[in-house]
């Protein structure tokens, strides 16, 4: 992943082995599809070193699901870089989901998973609250601009050039970073939906907040890159603890 992970589990039954798994998965998953790591199977299938009918299945479905979102987003999401593939813009997410789903069928109700600011919820927070969750200013790190209040087991993602750099492109552009947003989030109905979306709005610079508003089920926040905000128009219910 390349990024921290957190996990929080507020049932009274839970152990520490429940969240060893857990991060089991994820240790799993990163060694799969983390292009970080030279031996990876992602990084491996870019060298060439492995074809198609050997791929996995964890990596069947995320170049599956990859293709997917290429056609819901009119190719704004694409894994395709310089004649290798990057399917980060989707898998975190994708992982993140598949974690929050073992808790779930591990019985627990009350939960929190969350790697490099995406997040998934269930339930309530130690407080018996809704879950809380900040978005940093994209110009000052240790600042938060806005707290969103999660109630229904929603998933937040957030793509922005503060944690990593400059690392997401337009596609129907190659080449040419997108300089005109710093900051775009992204809320669902799970932070798969979240995290896909949210890369692909962002690669569509200051058009990818009208593009999220015509999606039912998705509000996004983005800040330019003179510092303002736009929202679209259902984003104020997470901002008011409804």
């Amino acid at each position: 992943m390349g990024m921290p992970i957190t996990i929080e589990i507020i049932d009274s039954d839970a152990h520490d082995d429940d969240i060893s798994k857990i991060f089991d998965y994820f240790t799993y998953i990163d060694k799969k599809i983390s292009t970080y790591k030279p031996d990876s199977e992602i990084s491996l299938i870019n060298q060439g070193k492995i074809t198609e009918k050997d791929f996995s299945l964890e990596m069947k479905m995320v170049l599956r699901l990859s293709e997917e979102t290429k056609k819901q987003t009119d190719g704004y999401f694409d894994i395709s870089h310089e004649g290798k593939l990057d399917p980060s813009g989707l898998v975190k997410g994708w992982a993140i989901f598949n974690a929050a789903e073992m808790l779930k069928k591990a019985g627990f109700k009350n939960y929190f998973v969350e790697a490099g600011g995406d997040v998934q919820v269930s339930g309530k927070n130690q407080d018996g609250q809704p879950w809380q969750v900040g978005i940093r200013n994209p110009f000052n790190r240790e600042e938060i601009i806005k707290v969103i209040f999660l109630n229904h087991g929603e998933g937040m993602a957030t793509s922005g050039t503060y944690i990593r750099g400059q690392h997401i492109y337009n596609p129907k552009n190659p080449g040419q970073p997108i300089t005109d947003i710093v900051s775009l989030t992204v809320i669902g109905p799970n932070v798969y939906e979240a995290d896909r979306f949210a890369t692909a709005a962002f690669a569509m610079g200051k058009a990818g907040i009208h593009f999220l508003e015509k999606l039912p089920g998705l509000e996004g926040y983005v800040v330019d890159n003179k510092g303002i905000a736009t929202m679209t128009g259902g984003w104020g219910k997470y901002t008011a603890g409804y």
